[in-house]
């Protein structure tokens, strides 16, 4: 995102832009004006030895925002992106008085802003935008058809940090799913110190020869792996996005996400997936076993799910809802 951000704005007007670690193609030599893009060290180091001219400035992480008192200029006006979970949580007291400085706010998700106002109430009547991330582009060619016998995907780190986006339900409620679809597969691609855990649930759960866990993946691995399954399966409690789920939508996979999070705004369901309660395994073995299911339905589902991408979420779009938020809400101006 840091990229497709840095590519729009450099375009459009020159912006302080202040990201969270390296982004892809650019290198944070600080040749372009009033634009960074590095590592947290460099971007201290740039920041405490050079002169930054005033401007307008958009930090893509709240936790850079810490960083901005040390900018010499007065970087007016001042947007800040809200990813996701970092935004959810307590602040430190720094942040928490630079929050009051921000003249408008953009979030991924309409869930990710109210889950930031939970801890910043004080905050509800601040100017905030909808910006929902977007990836790649469209694929002419049709994509393939799914693996027989069907195959489910879960993509993410297994990290205990991150234990909460649906791997242990999944695999608690693939008993069931194998009972009504004895062939059905359940592939997990990504790793971390949670995989021990999981490979011990999937042992006493005796689903063990049903669900293969391939590590960490290339990404022309996980492209492979999203082509070969007939479903995506990430009902996670947590979500502040997802572009997993995008991903999968690109290729034609509908998905499976939660009721609680904001993967619900991602895939509309029941227009490219179906939403579930990820505390209930019967509810997730249904609707696992209706997105691995053949037939028509399926065959809508996955023309749905790449025609919502299509028209919604390519990284086009992303970069044009961004420079919409900024220069259309006359945040920034022009020139």
């Amino acid at each position: 995102m840091g990229r497709l951000a840095y590519e729009a704005l450099t375009e459009t007007c020159p912006v302080a832009l202040i990201v969270s670690g390296p982004v892809e193609g650019v290198d944070g030599n600080g040749s372009l004006p009033r634009v960074v893009c590095t590592s947290k060290l460099r971007l201290l180091g740039q920041i405490l030895c050079g002169h930054w001219p005033p401007g307008p400035a958009l930090v893509l992480h709240l936790g850079l925002l810490k960083l901005l008192p040390f900018i010499r200029g007065n970087h007016r006006p001042l947007c800040v992106m809200l990813n996701g979970i970092e935004a959810w949580q307590p602040q430190g007291w720094l942040t928490r008085r630079l929050l009051k400085q921000v003249d408008h706010f953009l979030c991924i998700s309409k869930y990710t802003w109210a889950q930031f106002l939970r801890f910043n109430p004080s905050l509800r009547d601040n100017k905030h935008t909808i910006v929902y991330p977007g990836v790649g582009a469209p694929i002419t060619a049709e994509p393939l058809p799914p693996e027989q016998p069907p195959v489910a995907l879960i993509l993410g780190r297994l990290m205990r940090g991150e234990d909460y986006k649906g791997h242990r339900e999944v695999i608690a409620a693939w008993p069931r799913v194998r009972s009504r679809l004895p062939g059905a597969r359940l592939w997990i691609a990504g790793d971390g110190d949670l995989r021990p855990d999981l490979e011990a649930l999937a042992g006493r759960s005796d689903v063990s020869g049903a669900v293969r866990f391939w590590g960490r993946v290339s990404e022309e691995h996980k492209q492979d792996l999203l082509r070969r399954c007939r479903c995506l399966v990430m009902p996670s409690r947590g979500e502040g996005f997802g572009l997993v789920y995008l991903e999968a939508m690109r290729l034609g996979r509908p998905c499976l996400v939660s009721d609680v999070d904001a993967g619900r705004e991602v895939v509309n369901p029941p227009e490219a997936g179906l939403a579930a309660n990820p505390s209930d395994p019967e509810a997730l073995a249904d609707a696992v076993c209706r997105l691995l299911a053949d037939g028509p339905e399926w065959q809508d589902w996955s023309r749905m799910a790449r025609a919502r991408y299509e028209r919604d979420f390519t990284a086009g779009h992303f970069q044009r809802r961004l420079i919409a938020a900024l220069f259309g809400a006359a945040c920034f101006t022009l020139g």
